[in-house]
């Protein structure tokens, strides 16, 4: 490797570590209650837990209307 690479390389890794030591971290375990209290919140609004009525749901199956 020449020298004006391995100093482009080294700015580039310069770079990317001051822009990682900007970012706001948050612990794992703090991010996890707050996973969970988001989404014990919004529990009544998620179709998969309440169910979707047949009126509401796109994905139903189309009713066959046959006159014999």
């Amino acid at each position: 490797m020449s020298g004006s690479s391995s100093v482009a390389v080294m700015k580039k890794v310069v770079q990317q570590l001051r822009l990682e030591a900007e970012l706001n971290w948050v612990k794992f375990s703090q991010a996890v209650a707050d996973l969970k209290q988001f989404c014990l919140q919004n529990a009544q609004h998620d179709p998969l837990l309440t169910g979707v009525s047949s009126s509401a749901n796109p994905f139903r199956p189309q009713k066959v209307c046959s006159f014999l």
